[in-house]
């Protein structure tokens, strides 16, 4: 049987990609008490002692902000660590699936980034995720990066949860208007690896067209109209709320200073991961609905 090492389990993918692989193989999932991927001698032990057929690793430091004051960590947990996982999948012919994001990019182009754009990313968290994409191209191991944004689920904290909240709490709320990128919901980026994964099962290696992909939802947003979009949910189901879709209010980057940047643009082309596998991708809305659905049921 097929043996599937999961990192990062309670995060908002890992969680779901427990229930997605579970058909595949067999699944070993750890948590951060489990497999600390700052801890580099314990990321060896335990790949020596499950020895996985496939390592899918989501987890990753993505405190944005924090990152700033904390470069360490983060490029330990987003750089070193793939880095290891890389190396030892390329000595035990392992395949290693690794999830990176649009903060390798700086955002400025005008339509959607495509795989081989240049990177250029703009704070300590993209610079880690850059490195640690580079680190596994360099290891020859078998390996699929998959690069998403703004990811959303019901288990773990997101933006959803976030406005959910504050509308319960506040008549108004300003939100950033002139940042865009497609909402994309744990669930699928768990279910299209899984059908990856199954390809690459039923494929012989040498064919299977390994490297790096853009995995979103269809469509794009901004954060305002994203924020709208929840509280306008959350009206139509009934829910006791302060905040209506009107009293969310426009604001540029400009109003919201952070100490990371942000990218204004991180829109990803999928159209490569779409036509080599033979994918559909739903709208970014149609994620958020069933997120949001798992969260009132």
């Amino acid at each position: 049987m097929v043996r599937i090492l999961i990192t990062g389990a309670n995060g908002q993918v890992g969680f779901e990609l427990q229930r997605a692989l579970a058909p595949l193989g067999e699944i070993f999932a750890c948590d951060r008490q489990q497999l600390d991927l700052a801890e580099s001698a314990n990321l060896e032990a335990v790949l020596d002692r499950f020895q996985p057929d496939i390592i899918v690793n989501p987890a990753a430091y993505t405190a944005v902000d924090r990152a700033e004051s904390e470069q360490d960590v983060a490029m330990a947990i987003n750089a070193q660590a793939p880095a290891l996982l890389a190396e030892w999948a390329a000595r035990h012919n392992a395949l290693l699936v690794h999830y990176s994001t649009d903060y390798v990019f700086d955002g400025q182009k005008d339509g959607a980034y495509v795989e081989d754009d240049a990177a250029n990313p703009q704070s300590v968290y993209g610079r880690s995720k850059w490195h640690g994409e580079q680190a596994i191209r360099a290891s020859g191991c078998r390996h699929l990066i998959l690069r998403t944004s703004w990811v959303v689920g019901a288990h773990g904290n997101n933006f959803l949860k976030t406005i959910l909240r504050l509308a319960r709490e506040r008549t108004s709320l300003s939100v950033v208007a002139d940042q865009f990128g497609a909402p994309t919901s744990a669930a699928l980026i768990a279910d299209v690896t899984s059908q990856l994964l199954g390809r690459y099962l039923h494929q012989p290696a040498e064919v299977f067209p390994f490297g790096t992909y853009h995995l979103t939802a269809s469509g794009s947003t901004s954060w305002y109209d994203y924020a709208r979009h929840v509280v306008g949910l959350a009206e139509q189901t009934g829910l006791e709320l302060a905040l209506h879709p009107d009293t969310v209010l426009p604001i540029p980057t400009s109003g919201y200073p952070l100490p990371a940047p942000r990218p204004t643009n991180s829109r990803l082309d999928c159209s490569k991961l779409v036509q080599t596998f033979g994918l559909v991708l739903p709208g970014w809305g149609q994620g958020i609905d069933y997120v949001f659905t798992q969260l009132n049921d």
